[in-house]
């Protein structure tokens, strides 16, 4: 497996615990069109391919914003990585890790974002900082937030249940 992570500088993470089996969760972020039933900023996720390495879908945000998935490494139970970007722009590094802890499950969302994450790091620092950090560890905050519940609860994730987003609302 290749390491896409040392072309980043930096990185923003989030856990989040469920009350839930493993296989469940795994089942769950592992199947088609996913994101439709716990991304409260997702509008719609067309699959082009599906499962497994070299799976591709198209997010489309509630914002009309539309991101490309490309999924590079996918491991039953365990989790994946997948490059991210709008056509044309520079995709920022995705990796989506599990794990059974206890009766629960343990799930950790890491993005490399593109923007501010080359180049010279001096000069890169402040605006990731002060930009590209707050706002998305407010996403991954929202994301996995949908995540857990819906697994605990069921039922799909509303629209902006968690607050709007600038970068993904309407």
């Amino acid at each position: 497996m290749e390491d896409y992570k040392q072309n980043f500088l930096w990185h923003i993470e989030h856990s989040q615990m469920i009350k839930c089996k493993l296989d469940k969760l795994w089942e769950t972020i592992s199947s088609e069109s996913n994101l439709e039933l716990f991304h409260p900023f997702c509008n719609k996720n067309q699959v082009t391919s599906w499962p497994g390495n070299q799976s591709q879908d198209r997010l489309v945000y509630l914002n009309g914003r539309t991101m490309t998935r490309n999924f590079v490494f996918w491991k039953e139970n365990h989790g994946y990585d997948l490059f991210i970007n709008e056509d044309g722009v520079d995709p920022s590094f995705v990796s989506w890790r599990i794990k059974q802890v206890s009766k629960n499950s343990l799930i950790t969302i890491s993005i490399f974002p593109y923007l501010f994450n080359k180049g010279n790091k001096i000069f890169n620092w402040f605006p990731f900082r002060v930009l590209i950090r707050p706002s998305l560890e407010k996403y991954l905050y929202s994301v996995l937030g949908g995540l857990k519940y819906y697994l605990e609860n069921d039922k799909r994730v509303e629209k902006n249940q968690f607050g709007v987003h600038p970068w993904f609302s309407l």
